[in-house]
């Protein structure tokens, strides 16, 4: 391993609920923005392949194509041709005012999935302080 890269134990693996109502596709995305915001994935590290996910959860490799897409649209992560998906290097900043209003959207959403699954929002809340480093 040399100094540039991340030392970690194992390489970002997925994992699906597949009892949880969200779809394949999204529970991908959502797994790559958390651990990148948690620092699990950084800056130009590379995701598991197109089919190295596929073949891993036993699902269509065109699922993982859609959510890597997704992501690719979003600028968070890059696609090189024969090289494999990288996180983006560099995210460009968005204003605070559309910080916040991004922040509050992903918190109403968690809010109604948590009520939806029979949560409150206290179980939520006390669930997300227990994930703090």
């Amino acid at each position: 391993m040399n100094a540039a890269e991340p030392n970690r134990t194992k390489p970002f693996q997925f994992k699906l609920d597949m009892a949880s109502g969200v779809p394949v596709y999204r529970q991908l995305i959502d797994q790559v923005q958390l651990a990148i915001a948690s620092g699990a994935l950084i800056s130009g590290e590379q995701l598991p392949t197109v089919r190295q996910v596929a073949v891993d959860l036993a699902i269509n490799p065109n699922t993982v194509m859609r959510a890597y897409r997704e992501l690719e649209i979003r600028g968070t992560v890059t696609t090189q041709q024969g090289l494999g998906t990288f996180v983006t290097p560099s995210v460009v900043r968005e204003d605070e005012a559309q910080r916040q209003a991004r922040l509050s959207r992903l918190a109403a959403d968690c809010t109604a999935r948590a009520g939806a699954e029979g949560f409150s929002l206290e179980d939520l809340i006390a669930r997300l302080k227990e994930m703090l480093p």
